[in-house]
């Protein structure tokens, strides 16, 4: 396995996510079901959605992937790698273009979604979650 394999480990544990202003809006629990570097979310938003996905290091492609599915019948495919210290995946809905940034915050972790409906020009924050180790 190469280090590519294992640069998303930092969003490994059990998770309290909060929003920027403090307030709780759900869990997340990351596992590594392998010894590959691939890791498995399940998500269990306050507000009554769940959600899967499964992320990997794609060696053929020299990219990351992650498949999310969700309670709601959402479906999100998205690739990328480490930009910058954080990891980066985008991906193209029928409606915008998203895109997620992981990046790890002394023992936490952000995460960014954003979309846009201009081809990048101007991106809209679809969620800000702050990672705080539960427990």
């Amino acid at each position: 396995m190469t280090d590519d394999a294992h640069a998303f480990d930092f969003w490994l544990g059990e998770w309290d996510v909060f929003d920027p202003d403090g307030k709780h809006v759900g869990r997340n629990s990351i596992t590594a079901p392998y010894d590959t570097g691939a890791l498995a979310e399940h998500w269990r938003g306050d507000g009554g959605v769940e959600g899967h996905s499964l992320n990997s290091w794609d060696p053929e492609r020299s990219c990351w992937h992650q498949t999310w599915i969700d309670s709601t019948g959402g479906i999100l495919l998205l690739d990328g790698d480490v930009c910058e210290g954080a990891m980066v995946l985008t991906g193209v809905t029928a409606d915008a273009q998203q895109r997620i940034t992981w990046t790890a915050e002394g023992d936490g972790v952000r995460q960014l979604w954003e979309t846009s409906k201009d081809d990048g020009a101007t991106w809209t924050v679809a969620f800000d979650g702050r990672y705080r180790r539960a427990g």
